[in-house]
């Protein structure tokens, strides 16, 4: 068996080598073939090392960029995946990445953002110390199928999980009943009021009683289905959280000031990025690293000083245009995302690229479902929207019939020539790619603008 582990370890790496010699991100298949070698060499390989792992629909990849610099200030050694490769192969070849070739660890923890389908089967592999899980949303159709499929993928792999002290978002009421299924120590987190002072219209993905099927009452919602929800018929409601959000001072174009409250001790957090969705990453964070027995104040201050992971808000400078690259990829992310511009009010280009490819989800009806008539709103703000991708067109028509004037709106294919398009602007823009749209643009701007490469 030792002979497999470092064959398959040693045929991961230079694969990887390979690879990336020849320009490729290497993110997948090295791990793919290092199970061929060795099938189950994530279990030895997770065998000594203290796992984190972070699952759920939205903001998998902020929060654990996150809680890499919460790691990175408490001088702890890690590794992550932080290109976002976080199915089966993605998370083997990392872990092959940082093991020597006898098997052996290299660093004492490993920082996994985990697909939330994947993960009921990187369970049972890997033994985590901590499991966070953010939310649950609608995401996806051909993929996960209907909303309580992914509960119950994560549900099964916290069942795989019995060591683990599980982080849950005490707002989201799917994501808070995971409590009542397992006996692992339970932390809860959440926001003790609303973020936004004006939101999109957007429709709940768990509008009903996950106990009784009664309609929940809300007292006041954070966007999507997450709030302080109860039902009157059962008595099901949201849990009081061990870390909250106590206040929410500041919530602009550039960044959120909030109070974070654990154990009767209130710290004040800049997080340097914009959003609403982001106060959750951060609090969640926060959760993770109180957790984990490391100094919440701590914690907070590092919320300041985060890298953000590629095409999360990623800041860029393209010609004359400041950039921002926002990942889209269901109803409520994109609504968070118009939330977020809709409320800075400032004069801007806005970017949609919608593509069908599998990893994007084949379904893009998740479009109509998504409150673009705000645009309208904000019509006077927007110098322009740019539509690219595999379905433009599609996008174009929501846009026509969300009430956007057609002369305001460009179709154009060519990322070489849109990225051409928007760079000449004067006025901020922002981008919104579906997943393999974004990885195209995202590789388009490192080579012609020198940023660096995805995975790095």
């Amino acid at each position: 068996m030792q002979l497999r582990v470092s064959m398959a370890v040693t045929a991961c790496k230079a694969v990887r080598r390979l690879i990336r010699r020849l320009g490729g991100g290497a993110t997948d298949f090295p791990g793919k073939v290092a199970q061929k070698l060795c099938p189950d060499i994530l279990g030895h390989l997770a065998e000594d090392v203290t796992t984190i792992i972070v699952t759920g629909t939205n903001g998998k990849t902020t929060t654990s960029r996150m809680i890499e610099q919460i790691l990175i200030d408490n001088g702890l050694s890690y590794f992550s995946n932080k290109s976002g490769a976080n199915l089966m192969n993605g998370i083997v070849a990392e872990f092959c990445e940082h093991a020597h070739a006898s098997g052996r660890k290299t660093c004492d923890y490993a920082l996994i953002e985990c697909d939330e389908a994947a993960f009921k089967t990187v369970s049972r592999y890997v033994d985590a110390s901590y499991v966070l899980v953010t939310n649950v949303f609608r995401d996806q159709l051909d993929r996960y199928g209907e909303i309580t499929h992914t509960l119950d993928n994560i549900r099964i792999g916290l069942k795989n999980s019995p060591h683990a002290v599980v982080c849950l978002n005490a707002d989201c009421s799917l994501t808070a009943s995971l409590r009542e299924d397992i006996d692992n120590k339970i932390i809860l987190y959440g926001v003790n009021e609303p973020i936004y002072k004006e939101r999109v219209k957007e429709a709940s993905d768990a509008p009903y009683c996950i106990k009784c099927k009664h309609e929940y009452t809300y007292e006041y919602i954070t966007f999507g289905h997450l709030g302080k929800y109860y039902c009157e018929a059962c008595g099901y409601a949201r849990p009081d959280p061990d870390v909250a959000v106590s206040h929410v001072l500041t919530s602009d174009a550039t960044h959120s000031e909030i109070d974070i409250t654990v154990e009767d001790k209130t710290f004040r957090a800049d997080i340097e990025l914009p959003g609403g969705y982001n106060i959750y990453n951060g609090v969640s964070a926060v959760t993770m690293a109180y957790a984990m027995g490391l100094d919440p104040g701590h914690a907070v201050s590092s919320l300041s000083t985060f890298e953000c992971g590629f095409g999360r808000m990623e800041k860029f400078q393209l010609g004359q245009a400041e950039t921002r690259m926002i990942l889209i990829k269901n109803p409520a992310g994109c609504n968070q995302v118009l939330n977020f511009l809709a409320n800075i009010r400032e004069r801007s280009v806005f970017v949609i690229c919608l593509n069908d490819n599998y990893a994007d989800g084949t379904d893009i009806s998740w479009i109509w479902d998504v409150d673009f008539e705000m645009l309208r709103r904000i019509e006077d703000s927007l110098a322009k929207i740019y539509v690219s991708g595999v379905r433009a067109d599609d996008m174009a028509v929501r846009l026509k019939y969300a009430g956007f004037p057609e002369e305001k709106m460009a179709v154009i294919k060519d990322y070489d020539a849109l990225i051409d398009a928007f760079t000449s602007q004067q006025d901020p823009v922002f981008i919104m790619p579906t997943y393999t749209a974004m990885m195209d643009l995202r590789a388009i701007v490192s080579k012609k603008f020198g940023y660096k490469n995805f995975w790095e």
